[in-house]
């Protein structure tokens, strides 16, 4: 059994002496951005209907809807997705959305 004590090295960043100061922001970070949260185009790669996280996209069906793409593990789940009732009214939808589209929420 080895009874040394380790050899202890002063630290190459000596911290006690850092005075670091912020500078002005630079010219593009004075204004907060206006499109901080809204991405061009979304995309979703969990099948909607099994929940299933689909890690390669390519080959898998898939669904656009405005500036949201939604990729699906099969024709069959994409299928079922279109047959099920919306939730609430589509809301670019020209007049009145008919009595059975709305079913709560």
């Amino acid at each position: 059994m080895i009874n040394q004590k380790p050899i202890q090295h002063s630290p190459h960043i000596r911290f006690e002496e850092l005075n670091w100061v912020a500078s002005s922001a630079l010219p593009r970070d004075r204004e907060q951005s206006h499109r901080l949260h809204e991405p061009d185009h979304l995309i979703g790669t969990i099948d909607p209907m099994t929940g299933r996280d689909i890690i390669d996209v390519i080959g898998h069906p898939s669904l656009v809807d405005g500036n949201l793409t939604i990729y699906f593990e099969s024709e069959k789940t994409k299928a079922e997705f279109k047959q099920m009732p919306l939730n609430h009214p589509y809301e670019h939808a020209l007049g009145k959305p008919a009595a059975d589209m709305d079913r709560g929420g």
